[in-house]
């Protein structure tokens, strides 16, 4: 099974690679995700060159079904964010 790499495994790699220490590390990884964020709150796609692209897609309204009851509900129409790997980063996860 995979190990599950948190944001405090992110600072860590960030700050042995860089030199920096765990806090400049920390705050350049949240200024990083608070960047792609707000993009993408914007309707801005996100492309990071051999890594892949941030951007968001439309789900429309549909209805579903309780599993529990039965019972037929609304799902209203919804924005979501989606990531699609870029080439390189698809030929390093490729085993």
């Amino acid at each position: 099974m995979a190990k599950t790499v948190t944001k405090a495994d992110l600072v860590d790699a960030i700050a042995k690679a860089s030199g920096c220490t765990k806090k400049c590390a920390a705050a350049s990884l949240e200024g990083l995700l608070s960047a792609i964020e707000a993009a993408l709150a914007k309707g801005n796609v996100v492309q990071i060159t051999g890594f892949g692209t941030f951007d968001t897609a439309k789900r429309k309204a549909r209805t579903a079904r309780n599993p529990r009851t039965g019972e037929t509900i609304k799902i209203p129409a919804t924005v979501v964010p989606r990531f699609r790997p870029g080439a390189g980063l698809k030929a390093k996860v490729k085993k």
